[in-house]
């Protein structure tokens, strides 16, 4: 999930930014926007995207395959062929249906939008058996470098959560010729694995028990095991959005992407790699070195707060991370939303994408 660095100030929540009206957010959240830089506190020429019902959408129609750098990534798309593509990515413990209803409201809205599977979920597979099992940061990020080089896509708009808004940061700061523009849900996610090592206030180490748990051999076994993984992660959700009456059909839906036979492997490795305890592999050695050096990120971007979710920094006006984004700027704290931000309201979601698109 987020980075730990960001989670330092997370003791209680406020609302530091200035309230505005949005159209088009559905019931049962609301924003409040702060503008820092051009673009203003809203995109003038962006269209307004239309509300809709959270769940409204049960099923992707189209899916596909493409070979991919180590990967044969399964994904999903909508939307005319040649319009502006959009890549939508999703975090932990969740898959892609997390956009099950962003997808169509952006295909509504012209854009080509891809909806991939990182590796070790879902339909998402290793070419290799060769191919060591690892999940640091870099090599999810070169993942989607590779996707969009298969696909011949020069340029995206990058919008995600949790692992996906770590991702399209990265991309963003290393590879900014690659990125029209971004959403990244909690901010700046840039993992610097050297300052992971500075303890956290007991709150924000409390929320992280399942990076602990993870680190153990009594972790390692629950995550081996099929069933006992599907109940953590189910329990995570009921934890990080409490205000989201998620029902059994909408779990089981995504949880079939946690039966990847590398699920376990590269969800350990990831946790267990962020705080430390695993060296990645040197071919991505270099990648990590820059990213450790916290680079900054000039693409246009919105950044989104959800208020409910436990690892939304207090005051939620991205005041902790604001520094780091450079070029045309939004931030957007989102209340009575928790961590799983698109599915919860994907409206909201839906018109970030659009409004980045014009800063």
């Amino acid at each position: 999930m987020i980075n730990r660095r960001t989670f330092s100030k997370a003791v209680g929540l406020g609302t530091g930014a200035a309230a505005v009206s949005l159209a088009g957010l559905q019931a049962g959240a609301s924003a409040a926007t702060a503008s820092h830089g051009p673009g203003g506190s809203t995109s003038p020429s962006a269209p307004v995207v239309p509300t809709i019902t959270p769940g409204t959408h049960t099923e992707f129609e189209t899916f596909k395959h493409v070979k991919a750098g180590v990967l044969d990534i399964g994904y999903a798309e909508l939307g005319p062929a040649h319009g502006p593509v959009v890549l939508l990515l999703h975090g932990w413990p969740y898959d892609i249906h997390s956009f099950v209803d962003v997808a169509p409201l952006l295909a509504d809205q012209g854009y080509r939008v891809l909806v991939p599977y990182l590796r070790g979920h879902g339909t998402t597979r290793f070419l290799s058996r060769r191919t060591p099992r690892t999940a640091e940061q870099s090599a999810i990020a070169l993942d989607i470098i590779a996707f969009m080089d298969a696909l011949k896509i020069q340029k995206a708009t990058l919008a995600g959560f949790d692992w996906g808004s770590r991702t399209a940061d990265i991309i963003a700061a290393l590879w900014p010729e690659r990125v029209k523009s971004m959403v990244s849900t909690s901010g700046y996610l840039i993992t610097d694995v050297k300052a992971q090592m500075n303890p956290l206030p007991p709150a924000a180490e409390h929320n992280w028990w399942y990076q602990w748990y993870f680190a153990s051999d009594r972790g390692k076994l629950a995550m081996e095991d099929e069933t006992k993984r599907i109940a953590l992660c189910r329990y995570v959700w009921t934890l990080v959005s409490p205000n989201w009456n998620f029902s059994d059909a909408v779990f089981i839906r995504t949880a079939e992407a946690f039966k990847n036979p590398d699920y376990a492997a590269i969800v350990l490795f990831n946790y267990r790699w962020r705080i430390g305890l695993i060296e990645g592999e040197h071919r991505y050695d270099r990648y990590e070195k820059q990213l450790a050096a916290q680079p900054d990120i000039h693409v246009p971007t919105v950044t989104l707060d959800a208020a409910l979710d436990p690892f939304t920094a207090a005051p939620g006006d991205g005041s902790g991370y604001r520094k780091h984004f450079t070029g045309p700027y939004l931030h957007r704290l989102i209340t009575d939303i928790g961590h799983n931000l698109p599915q919860e309201a994907p409206t909201v979601f839906a018109q970030a994408v659009v409004d980045a698109d014009h800063l």
